[in-house]
């Protein structure tokens, strides 16, 4: 994702060239979206037009057996239950180098002046790498809050150039409530550590985990029966009487284990547990020890009993619950950016996912289609010709989920800042977005004489025991 930030900025904004000649017959409504009107804009338009809609592409077991390539074969994964019981120095310190570098490139900061050079060595040295021991017991936790993934240990917001402020260059990613982590190191200042979870390595800050044994955090992750949020969010119930499970925001996809011992009918947190699911979410306690808690989920709040069926269908309900959601690169502004959007339409399913594009694109336990510079226009026509529902088509620095085809042209969903293309005036269009959004792929242009299809790197079908309709 950071890799190729500045190549996906460039490519939304400069100017375009003529798109294929289908792309021109497309109207261009109010909104400057090219052939999306409010009709396309709805998730039962796409299901109604998609081959067996709610034919099960993968079985819990076929999903379960990719995921376990996925953890094995990706080395953006971390097997947290691998790991040995002591950490020498050079793989914490490895962990941290390659993550917490500084630009060489101008820092800006949200009031638009140039981060001095004295505070950026200041980031530096609150990394501590002097401090790391040649030998350290490998901590466990788990998150006790969603959160951010910082690059360094700071909370200050930091810009590529002056005005921009929506893309926080040390924003990595958000992790959420419940995913287990192995605490590696922590600042100088003591109060953001750095922790390598399944899916990301990065700094967090110290109040979001909870430290304990190995046997309680996986008991915790492993425990059933459950419940999948399978909403775009959701929160438990307000109760002034347990503020730390009070209003915990809970991302799609996020498992949480049931509360079997506890009565329904007796109150929990000072309120009936009849109308509610009785969960149970990890709290830190002021010494930083982990606890489990129960907490609340309002019967009526988007979960489910289990991880939805892999179906067309569900990946098109899943994404479109989504839609207008405000774009947050590393998952800021409590949304999600490309990757964060497909993965948790994924996981909803149970999918196990990289979080980067970079990472998703190429992964070795994804099925995917590779393209570089030497791929000729006729083989990425027969690759977007051969598109399926959920199939994930990158670019340098973006993601996109195809939706459909109408009309001879493919629609995707996509969570991006803007889009641009030709008109049939042969003016160029550049349409700022920055949220959750349907468009045409065809008509996209990457820069001045590319398409999107022409800087087409991969495509990744996630269920690809599936028939392509």
């Amino acid at each position: 994702m950071r890799i190729f930030a500045s190549l996906l900025l460039a490519a939304l904004l400069c100017a375009a060239a003529p798109p294929p000649a289908r792309g021109a017959a497309l109207a261009i409504p109010p909104s400057g979206v090219i052939g999306v009107g409010e009709a396309q804009l709805s998730p039962g338009f796409w299901i109604e037009r998609a081959v067996s809609p709610h034919a099960l592409l993968m079985s819990r077991a076929a999903i379960d057996a990719q995921n376990a390539r996925v953890q094995a074969r990706d080395s953006s994964m971390h097997d947290l239950r691998a790991l040995p019981a002591t950490l020498p120095d050079d793989q914490v310190k490895g962990w941290i180098t390659k993550l917490s570098k500084l630009p060489e490139h101008p820092l800006y900061d949200v009031r638009g002046n140039e981060v001095p050079a004295t505070m950026l060595e200041a980031w530096r040295r609150a990394l501590a790498l002097d401090a790391i021991p040649a030998q350290q017991e490998t901590r466990y936790g788990l998150v006790v809050q969603r959160t951010d993934l910082r690059t360094f240990p700071t909370a200050e917001r930091v810009f590529s150039g002056r005005g921009g402020t929506d893309i926080d260059r040390f924003q990595e990613s958000g992790i959420f409530p419940g995913t287990p982590v192995v605490v590696a190191h922590q600042s100088g200042d003591g109060q953001w550590l750095f922790v390598v979870s399944p899916r990301y390595a990065a700094w967090v800050r110290r109040d979001a985990v909870a430290l304990g044994d190995s046997q309680a955090v996986f008991d915790y992750v492993d425990a059933a029966p459950y419940r999948v949020v399978t909403g775009a969010g959701v929160q438990t119930v307000f109760t002034p009487e347990q503020p730390r499970v009070s209003r915990r925001e809970l991302d799609m996809g996020v498992r949480v284990p049931l509360a079997t011992d506890l009565r329904a009918e007796a109150p929990v947190n000072g309120q009936t547990g009849y109308t509610s699911h009785i969960i149970r979410l990890p709290v830190r306690n002021d010494d930083g020890s982990l606890q489990i808690m129960p907490a609340l989920l309002q019967r009526n709040a988007d979960s489910a009993g289990d991880y939805l069926p892999l179906t067309r269908a569900n990946i098109l309900g899943q994404a479109f619950k989504f839609l207008g959601e405000r774009y947050g690169w590393g998952h800021a502004y409590e949304g999600r950016d490309c990757s964060g959007f497909v993965s948790e339409v994924y996981r909803s399913m149970g999918v196990v996912m990289p979080r980067n594009t970079s990472d998703q694109a190429v992964s070795p336990g994804l099925v995917h289609t590779s393209f570089d510079k030497q791929s000729s226009r006729a083989e990425r026509m027969r690759a977007v010709a051969a598109l399926d529902v959920g199939d994930l088509v990158y670019i340098p620095g973006h993601v996109m989920m195809v939706i459909g085809k109408l009309d001879g042209m493919h629609y995707v969903i996509h969570d991006t800042t803007g889009i641009s293309y030709a008109k049939p005036d042969g003016g160029r269009a550049r349409v700022k977005l920055n949220a959750v959004s349907v468009t045409p792929l065809e008509p996209l242009m990457f820069n001045e004489t590319q398409s999107y299809i022409d800087r087409m790197t991969s495509i990744v079908r996630v269920h690809p025991g599936a028939a392509t309709p």
